[in-house]
Order: structure tokens, then sequence, then C-alpha cells
């Protein structure tokens, strides 16, 4: 698979492997760690959905300043190690249980990610924009992806052992070890990727930096305010509210780069902006692995390992020990019952509430202790499923392509948009098996939804990071990374605000018939544009 690509490609590759150990690891505990009454802050299903909506949508959002100082002052060298410095450092901070440091700690990584995330994909373009190398673009994206998510899965193992013995801090400090990891071994390989870290040089029509700051930075953030500050919840939270209208000049940003391009550029710039709204769906169901689906693994999955599997878990550490009582599940239930009574859920109570949707036939006596592998594992699953079906992946389109019958880049994200759809039936299936969520389930429902949003994630997202790639102009190559980072960012927090609604459901069923709706639209759109994406990328003589 490495052979014939490029040296550059495995130093980047574990490079953002080990970026990525520490992104997912702390995706894999945020919220639990947030909603834990003991450890964590104690939070209710609706906070900590929209705190972690809000925080990988900034964490996206981010790339758009952070590209334009790599492309023009930077370099994407000194930004990719500023970046992974400032999150190695703010992985660490979340270690202190303390709130103000909590968000001290998030604004550390959000700014760093801002620096790393599009400056490393813009590098990896550069190293296949030579015309030796170009045709394996693709393919490179794809082998780079399954760095990505290689990171993502043993992360969650290794987290898993420690907040189990130790806590949650010493999880988060093991995030902050991984992400120094991949700026040591970005620096070790930077003879073989220098010659491509190349700063560009502002063209005739080019907002300068001091001007992107005084219209779009600044006005973001007042508008920011603003939103944060007006009375209600417009869009369900004063978070959401506040992120919505800070995006309203970034908005204003891409349509003035689109304006003021050169007539040659116009069509590919459209085409770009039109797929960043599509996916943004895309996100908004696929990002709730983190939330409403960490939930359902939690809550509604049976967790409970015996015999020789249990005695793996348990001496690997990779499972809780919880012990029945039924007094505690049935105050829980009380609790529960009452706030619903009153329209809010204000709190968590007695954790563990892992026997309350148990069949009374298949509880354990009373007093006794249970092994229950730990719940951010399923977090392991979604990356899992990349690394297995990466290889299919590349070999199918590599046979399709010898055939001279390889679809395009824009065909792979319409499909991919099209099968991601239907992992929400599978979860659909799942709530009806369960009895809407009375009789918790077999994690083989997850495995499966997951098992079908990753084949639809693997024809939609690296190929997402190869057009813009392809089709964006040179000199504005970041700030369109940056673009494809900002509606990823929109989609993030709207998974966030879909995931608060989790307890508004009674009927479970119904909140994944909203995934599927909003993923068909999605496929739908892609569909109807999909003639007019190839024409304009035939033009360009690219696929």
């Amino acid at each position: 698979m490495w052979k014939k690509h490029p040296k550059a490609l495995s130093y980047l590759f574990f490079s953002e492997m080990w970026e990525r150990f520490g992104y997912y690891l702390m995706i894999g505990i945020f919220t639990l760690y947030l909603k834990d009454v003991k450890a964590g802050y104690a939070m209710t299903e609706k906070e900590s959905a929209d705190l972690y909506g809000t925080y990988i949508a900034l964490v996206f959002l981010t790339p758009f300043l952070g590209g334009l100082l790599g492309d023009r002052y930077l370099g994407y060298s000194k930004s990719i190690i500023l970046g992974g410095l400032m999150m190695s450092f703010g992985y660490c901070l979340m270690s202190i249980h303390n709130l103000t440091m909590l968000y001290i700690a998030m604004t550390l990584v959000i700014v760093g990610n801002g620096f790393f995330k599009p400056n490393m994909s813009t590098l990896l373009g550069n190293v296949y924009s030579v015309p030796e190398h170009l045709h394996q673009k693709d393919e490179g994206y794809n082998i780079f992806y399954m760095g990505i998510n290689l990171g993502g899965f043993i992360c969650n193992f290794i987290s898993a052992a420690l907040y189990i013995t130790y806590g949650w801090g010493y999880a988060f400090i093991a995030a902050g070890i991984g992400m120094l990891l991949g700026v040591i071994i970005y620096i070790i390989g930077l003879k073989h990727y220098r010659m491509y870290d190349v700063k560009k040089a502002m063209a005739p029509g080019d907002m300068p930096f001091s001007r992107i700051v005084l219209l779009i930075l600044v006005p973001s953030v007042i508008a920011g305010v603003l939103g944060w500050m007006i009375p209600g919840d417009w869009f369900g939270s004063d978070s959401t509210d506040a992120f919505i209208f800070a995006c309203i000049p970034l908005f204003y940003f891409y349509g003035n780069i689109y304006t003021k391009a050169e007539k040659s550029e116009k069509k590919p710039i459209m085409v770009l902006l039109t797929i960043f709204v599509v996916v943004i769906l895309f996100w908004a169901v696929f990002k709730q692995n983190g939330s409403a689906l960490n939930t359902w693994a939690d809550r509604y999955t049976n967790r409970e390992v015996d015999g020789t599997t249990q005695k793996v878990f348990d001496n690997l550490i990779l499972a809780q020990k919880v012990t029945y009582q039924k007094d505690s599940v049935a105050l829980y239930d009380d609790q529960f019952r009452l706030q619903k009574a009153n329209g809010i859920v204000t709190k968590e109570f007695n954790y563990p509430v892992y026997f309350k949707n148990v069949a009374p036939e298949k509880l354990p006596a009373e007093g006794e202790q249970v092994s229950l592998w730990a719940t951010n594992l399923s977090q392991s699953i979604n990356p899992g499923w990349v690394i297995a079906l990466t290889p299919v992946v590349i070999s199918f389109f590599a046979w399709r392509r010898r055939k001279k019958k390889e679809p395009s880049t824009a065909t792979k994200i319409a499909f991919g948009l099209l099968i991601s759809a239907f992992s929400a039936l599978v979860m659909v299936t799942a709530v009806y098996m369960g009895n809407n969520g009375s009789e918790k389930v077999s994690v083989l429902w997850l495995i499966g939804s997951y098992g079908v949003i990753t084949l639809g994630e693997l024809l939609l997202s690296p190929m997402g990071l190869s057009i813009v790639s392809k089709l964006s102009p040179t000199r504005i190559a970041s700030l369109m990374m940056g673009g494809w980072f900002v509606s990823t960012a929109i989609g993030n927090k709207l998974s966030g605000v879909l995931a608060t609604m989790w307890d508004r459901y009674d009927q479970k069923a119904n909140y994944f018939w909203l995934n599927f709706v909003l993923l068909l639209v999605a496929a739908s759109l892609g569909f109807i544009l999909l003639r007019w994406w190839n024409r304009v990328m035939n033009e360009k003589g690219i696929k």
C-alpha cells in the first residue's frame, strides 16, 4: 500500500494518527465525564450535549483562520507544530477538575486544532500535486484517513483502562502525550515535505489579514456576543444562538471570495461552496457518536460480560464492576419521572443506572456484582470499521480505475450521503427490538449502524478533502480547506442541537427517523447537483 506513494505520506500518516489518538480519546469520554455525578460535573443530557456540540463545532471552525495564517504568514510546518503543542497542553489541563480550567483547556485545543488541521490536510494535498503522484491523490487521502482512524481506534482501550483504574484525569493526560508524539514524528519527517511548505503570496483582489480581522473576526465576535445576550433561546440555547450569529460574517467572507474571484475560478469555488452546504447534514448525524450514540451505548446496550470474555476484559481493565441495588434503581426512576412531569430533567441520579431497563428475569441478585465493558469502547467501532473497510474501498476503486470506470470524486460524495442515511434505519430497528428502550439490545445493532455510516463516511470525508485540494485555486487552498472545516463545524454544532433533544423524544425511534430524513435530504441535493459538479470538474480536467 505504501510502496508507490511519496515517503512524506508515512510521516504525515503517523503524525495525524497520534493527533487523532488524543482528540478521539478526549471525545470518547467527554460527555461521560461531564455527566458523572461523582467525579465529573453532574450535567444533564441536554447540558452535556450542548457543550459537546459547541466544543466540536469550534474545534472545526478555527481552521478558517488557522488555514489563512498558514497560507500567508506562518507556513504549514510552523502552524502544525504550534497547533500540536497547544493541543497537547490543553488535553493535559483537562485533567484538573475545575470548570474554569476546563474552559481554558478547551480553548487551547480549539485554537490549536485551528492551526494543525487545515495545514496538515493542505500539506498532504501539496505532496500529491506533483505530476507523478497526482493520480494517487484520492488513494493517498484514503490511506491518510486510515491513519486518523487507527489513532481513534486504539485510544479508547487505553483511556478505558486509565479512567477505570486511576480516574478521568489520567485519561486526559494520555491524550496530551499522544498529541506530543504526533508533533515529534512530524518534526522527524520534515525533510520529506519541507519543499511543499510554500507560503502563498497575496494575489490581486485578496483580502489583507488586517481587513479580515476588522471585517470578519471582530464582527464574528460581536455577533456571537449579541447572539449569547439576546433574550430567550432562539435556537435552543445561548451557545447555539451565539454560534449561529458568529457564523454570519463567515458566510459573507466566502461569498466575497466568490464574487472577487477571477472568471475561471468562479465555477470551481461555487462547486465547493455547494458541497460545503450539502455535507453539513452528514456531519450533523455522524458526529452524534460522542453524544446520542454514546448515550445509547451507555444506557440501552447490553454491556454485561461473563465467562472467558469477562476474564479477558477484567485482565485488560476494560470492564467496570457494578453492584445491583434494587432501591437505587427505584430511586432513580422516581426522580426521573418527577422531573419529566415538571417538564425538565435537571440532574442525573444514582449512577450507575444501568439496571433500570434490564428485563426482570435477567436482573442479578441483590448485591451481586457484574462486569460491564466500558462505554467509551463503543467509540472504537467506527474507526475499527474504517481500518477494515479502507483497503476494500481502495481496492474497489483501483479495480474500477483499471477498467476506466472509476466514479468521480463528486459522485463518491453523493453516494456516501445516500449510504449513510441507512445507518439511521438500523438504529430505528434497534429501538423497536428493545421495545423503545425498555429493554437493552445487543451491541451488534451499534456495530451494524456504525458499519453502514462508515462506508458512507469513506466515500465522503476523505473525498471531501481531496476535492477541495483539486478544485481550490492555489492562492486560497488553505482558505477553501478552512471552508470545508467551517461546514463541518456547523454540522457538528447541529449534532449537539439534535442530541439535546434526546430526552424530549419519548419514542426514541422518531429521533433516528429524523436523522434518516436529514441524510436523505442531503443525498437528494447531492444527486440533483451531481451533473453540474461533474461538468465543472471535467472542464478543469479532473475527476
